[in-house]
């Protein structure tokens, strides 16, 4: 199993999933982290020279440029079950929902922590810091 945690310093994770520049994954073997690694990730500043057409008939984050630009962001975590995040916009959160990875918006600041709790179940989705 492997669980994904965006982060910008590799410790911590990352109050915005969108913003975020890297993905610290963790490999899970027998309910205990394993290893690790660092990925890169696309985040906001990677489409800031895409110009924005939003449709106004879908939701913020539903239209298909969204979808897009999430798709992009979670290509690199394909292989991951899970993605922790401290917040994240509801489009992204259902993006991952739809691609397998189970999206979990957590409080807990540090990530090897927060992958620890999320493995003895101690881990709440916290939905109401989705927007």
């Amino acid at each position: 199993m492997k669980i994904a945690v965006v982060t910008d310093d590799m410790k911590t994770i990352s109050a915005h999933f969108g913003r975020a520049q890297y993905y610290v994954v963790y490999s899970i073997e027998n309910g205990k982290i394993a290893g690790q690694e660092s990925r890169p990730k696309a985040n906001h500043n990677h489409f800031a020279s895409q110009e924005e057409s939003h449709t106004h008939t879908e939701p913020h984050g539903f239209d298909t440029q969204s979808d897009d630009k999430h798709s992009t962001m979670m290509r690199t975590i394909s292989d991951c079950e899970v993605l922790l995040a401290r917040g994240m916009g509801s489009g992204a959160y259902e993006g991952l929902r739809a691609r397998n990875i189970k999206p979990v918006v957590t409080d807990i600041v540090d990530a090897q922590s927060a992958v620890e709790a999320y493995l003895v179940g101690e881990m709440i989705d916290h939905t109401e810091l989705l927007h």
